[in-house]
């Protein structure tokens, strides 16, 4: 398939971070407007570069760095309106008819903002997005890891589930700051009906993911990488699972795999060492995701096209990715059915032969 046909497939994203996905020219942009004079350069092309090089260092610590400056530029209404606004219009631009997109209220409220403030601006930038190119869209609430105050996100989290936010996450350094330390957050969100995923397997190694699931009653994984830990591979092939693999094979836990951004941060040491094809041919519900746009220089159709050439995947693969990706989306189950029968299935149809 050539790059075009790969970007008009309508597409499903779940895991993209808000403030790891801005256009370098409207992180200058928001800089001179808010007085930030730390940027490395004025230069669109160039601070392009210099984020993706400094995340693609092999550990997620030194990719996380990045972040500083785009959450610096991200302190009032009208920007963190704009960068969601501008979130929708790349979604559509890429092919994307589904995006839930995920941040951390509490690193946007250095200059005065309240947490209300912050969800609400993202909401009123995604919802403007919408109403111009028809992309529908859900936010997820983070609470960090290395912070205590996760149940104050889930809460707000909660409180905003009507008006377009559709989960909550735990993000950040995995290492010495397990789920388990904020067990009480994800309480609140089963007991409220609501759903959650969790970064976990992605920094650190199955008791991340145990954790994630068994304590925190975690819907979706973020990455996973390291369920292979669970597995025994012999000739390139699964031929035993352990118990909590094959606990996420039969519950069809869905697993937000990021290619691009797995071998940034030093999840896997490189594309072709990465589980992702084991895991497909194996039959988890594994999806395509970006994770960080900006600092990884991608965009879902870059995925597939990583995922055609590395991994040999075709057409009816795209389909079934992107059909297990709204199956496991936030949304209702009705809107699912019509992105289903009313979107995707007829967007891949005029693409088989």
């Amino acid at each position: 398939m050539s790059a075009l046909d790969l970007k008009v497939l309508p597409k499903v994203l779940l895991h993209e971070h808000l403030d790891g996905g801005l256009r370098p020219q409207t992180v200058i942009d928001l800089a001179k407007e808010c007085g930030y004079s730390e940027l490395p350069t004025q230069d669109a092309k160039e601070l392009a570069a210099w984020f993706h090089r400094g995340a693609n260092k092999g550990n997620l610590p030194e990719y996380l760095e990045g972040f500083a400056h785009t959450c610096a530029v991200m302190q009032t209404r009208s920007a963190i309106e704009r960068v969601a606004f501008e979130f929708i219009e790349d979604m559509h631009e890429d092919g994307v008819v589904y995006a839930e997109c995920r941040f951390a209220p509490c690193f946007h409220m250095a200059r005065g903002l309240t947490p209300e403030a912050v969800v609400e601006a993202a909401i009123d930038g995604f919802q403007r997005g919408k109403e111009k190119y028809a992309v529908e869209w859900g936010l997820i609430l983070c609470g960090m890891r290395h912070l205590t105050d996760s149940l104050e996100w889930a809460e707000l989290a909660i409180d905003f589930r009507h008006r377009g936010v559709v989960g909550f996450d735990l993000a950040g350094e995995e290492a010495g700051y397990p789920p388990k330390k904020h067990v009480e957050a994800f309480q609140a969100i089963q007991r409220a009906n609501f759903y959650s995923t969790l970064h976990a397997g992605e920094g650190f190694g199955v008791a991340s993911i145990w954790q994630a699931l068994q304590l925190c009653g975690a819907h979706r994984l973020g990455h996973a990488t390291r369920l292979i830990d669970d597995m025994t591979i012999v000739d390139g092939r699964i031929v035993k699972l352990g118990s909590l693999a094959q606990y996420v094979l039969d519950r069809r836990i869905p697993l937000e795999m990021c290619l691009s951004s797995n071998v940034h941060t030093g999840a896997v040491r490189s594309m072709a060492e990465h589980p992702f094809k084991l895991y497909y041919d194996r039959g988890f519900r594994v999806t395509i995701n970006t994770d960080d746009r900006l600092m990884s220089d991608t965009s879902m159709t870059k995925e597939f096209e990583i995922a055609r050439d590395a991994f040999g995947l075709g057409v009816p693969d795209f389909e079934k990715m992107t059909i297990n990706a709204i199956k496991s989306a936030f949304v209702h189950f009705d809107e699912r059915i019509r992105l289903i029968y009313d979107v995707i299935k007829p967007g891949y149809a005029k693409f088989h032969t």
